[in-house]
């Protein structure tokens, strides 16, 4: 696959409010990104941070503000900026191949070049043993690697992450979380995720962005200036987690619990970070 460009994220004073009975979800939200940049957003329940994801995929209209790609509006979806969800929303009945395909054949591409793109996917996310497989016999790490091949075979200049790999068993999600980094890095384009897991924003993010209050505003830009691979066991790795995790609660206004220092799951259970 040819490396993409990425793209360059402008959003300006972003207000959203579902109603114009309800409250605010989150006011003047500003976020600027470079090309091929990976940002994580972390956040408590409430705070907006899925639905902000929602308006820069162009499922969701903003209230106020700006929302631009490369200097252009989002006010819809795109080939060129996908999503990936919670759950990985295969057709069980379809083989691997065919669920990866998909979006290329409702474009109508040749066949034959159809085939080489699919092929080319499938090997970039390690599924080539398993492409003629129906999706419904694969594990859910296996699912999500799909889901991502789904995603990556548009050639997207951005990838949009809501908590892809929440409901994975600790080892597959480490490992997918490095792989989507890799892959992002290998072909250029940008991430842009939400998530509960500080870990998994030291290991996938370029900078992480705290979201807090109600309405929801950015409280911190954080820099994760780490040498690739990144590992959770080292040192420098261990010294970014705990700097995030000690602005994080600062930004909840929660402090910080000795028990949070020292394991690998930053969401248990004084502070609740899964949600919007």
């Amino acid at each position: 696959m040819e490396r993409r460009n990425g793209v360059r994220i402008d959003i300006g004073d972003l207000t959203h409010r579902y109603t114009a009975k309800t409250p605010l979800t989150f006011e003047k939200v500003n976020i600027k990104a470079e090309p091929g940049e990976a940002l994580v957003i972390i956040g408590r329940s409430g705070c907006g941070k899925s639905t902000l994801l929602h308006i820069l995929a162009g499922l969701l209209e903003k209230t106020s503000g700006i929302v631009q790609l490369d200097g252009k509006d989002v006010t819809e979806p795109s080939s060129h900026w996908i999503m990936m969800f919670q759950a990985p929303h295969l057709f069980p009945w379809m083989t691997v191949e065919q669920n990866v395909g998909t979006g290329l054949r409702f474009a109508r591409w040749p066949e034959e070049k159809m085939k080489k793109r699919v092929a080319e996917v499938i090997n970039l996310v390690h599924l080539d043993e398993f492409a003629q497989n129906n999706t419904q016999d694969l594990s859910g790490g296996q699912q999500q690697r799909v889901a991502l091949a789904r995603s990556l075979v548009m050639e997207p200049d951005l990838l949009l992450l809501d908590e892809p790999f929440s409901a994975l068993d600790a080892f597959t999600r480490a490992t997918l979380q490095k792989d989507v980094r890799a892959i992002s890095k290998q072909l250029g384009f940008n991430l842009v995720m939400v998530t509960h897991d500080i870990d998994e924003a030291v290991i996938m993010a370029d900078r992480a962005l705290v979201m807090a209050g109600s309405p929801g505003e950015i409280v911190h830009d954080f820099k994760v200036d780490l040498e690739d691979p990144r590992e959770r066991q080292d040192p420098e790795v261990q010294a970014m987690r705990a700097n995030l995790m000690e602005i994080f609660h600062q930004a909840a206004g929660v402090p910080v619990d000795s028990s949070d220092e020292e394991g690998d799951d930053t969401s248990q259970p004084d502070v609740e970070l899964v949600g919007n």
